[in-house]
């Protein structure tokens, strides 16, 4: 299949599909980071005035990971259209 790309493109279509991961990634790191600051803010007492916040994380962050996951198989489905396009 990769008969009809140049080199060129074949090494362009791996970074963009290394930097569609990549994105991804970043995505769930800041689901994790969200979601761990939330669960910590709700569990110390010392934090008890900013509750509110830890539930304000921990609503937000699986928000993220599905953003993060839509974008991921969106973008991921382009870049074979566009691959298979051609042939």
């Amino acid at each position: 299949m990769n008969d009809h790309l140049s080199l060129t493109d074949i090494l362009a279509l791996d970074r963009t599909k290394l930097a569609n991961e990549r994105t991804f990634l970043a995505y769930f790191r800041t689901f994790i980071v969200i979601l761990s600051s939330g669960l910590a803010i709700i569990k110390l007492e010392i934090l008890q005035e900013i509750r509110v916040l830890g539930y304000f994380f921990l609503g937000i962050a699986p928000i993220l990971l599905f953003i993060g996951t839509i974008r991921f198989f969106y973008v991921k489905g382009h870049i074979k259209k566009l691959y298979y396009k051609d042939s």
